[in-house]
């Protein structure tokens, strides 16, 4: 499996981006996939992860109501909407597919 993500870049406080992770497999669409953030200094954190089920969609409460994470499974993609931007978002961003599959990461840098 391999996942390859995309999107990150600078943006000022209250912008958006949007995320992509491209993953390989066929098997895409039984598996459950999420974002998580890593912060210089800090751990890598949980961001959101969403399931195959409709609604299934699971967020971390620093970010509930500003992100929406949703997967199109026909090109194997999962993507991250991120809204009304903060400083505090700022990290490198890593698409992840349990157990122990991971992206590359992309950088996001929120200036206030």
């Amino acid at each position: 499996v391999q996942l390859q993500a995309s999107g990150g870049g600078l943006v000022q406080a209250g912008g958006s981006l949007r995320l992509s992770c491209a993953a390989s497999g066929r098997t895409f669409s039984s598996n459950v996939m999420g974002w998580f953030r890593q912060a210089p200094g800090k751990e890598r954190e949980f961001v959101a992860s969403i399931g195959r089920s409709p609604g299934a969609q699971y967020y971390s409460d620093s970010v509930k109501g500003r992100f929406t994470i949703f997967r199109d499974n026909a090109k194997n993609m999962v993507y991250l909407q991120m809204n009304s931007l903060k400083p505090e978002d700022t990290a490198v961003y890593y698409c992840h597919r349990p157990p122990s599959h991971w992206g590359q990461g992309t950088q996001v840098t929120v200036s206030s």
